[in-house]
């Protein structure tokens, strides 16, 4: 069985050490490839750049932050979204943004979920968690084709 790979892009370096953390708690950390802002989640995907050499084969989920240099989570999610090769994969946007209209955005864009992320430490860790569980372990992901 191929490995359940996660993706995490976000610039927020406390963020993905948290992120890491509570996935490392169910042994959900050994798979998550983190890319640091939206570039570079674009050259994993695409198997460019620096990641030119990883495995093939998408990540089961894309934990995707909105609001990075260089390209953005709105850019990035849209051109998951149009791409007939990644547009299967689910992307939950995970970011601090509460505004409506990013909200808006991201679900018109097919974003699979939109969570916000929590300011408390627990809550964090607790939320990152559960959605590492539920799309690692529970979602049944796409055959492949």
């Amino acid at each position: 069985m191929d490995a359940k790979r996660i993706l995490l892009v976000d610039d927020d370096t406390s963020d993905v050490e948290l992120a890491l953390a509570s996935l490392d708690e169910h042994n959900l950390a050994n798979e998550v490839a983190v890319a640091r802002d939206g570039a570079e989640a674009l050259d994993y995907l695409y198997r460019r750049g620096s990641f030119a050499d990883r495995p093939e084969g998408n990540p089961v989920v894309v934990f995707l932050d909105l609001k990075m240099p260089k390209v953005d989570g709105h850019e990035v999610l849209a051109q998951i979204k149009n791409d007939p090769v990644l547009k299967t994969i689910p992307v939950v946007v995970l970011t601090s943004s509460r505004e409506e209209q990013d909200l808006i955005k991201s679900y018109s864009q097919h974003a699979n979920a939109y969570v916000v992320k929590p300011v408390a430490f627990e809550s964090f860790v607790e939320i990152v968690k559960q959605l590492g569980l539920f799309w690692v372990l529970t979602n049944e992901p796409m055959p492949k084709s």
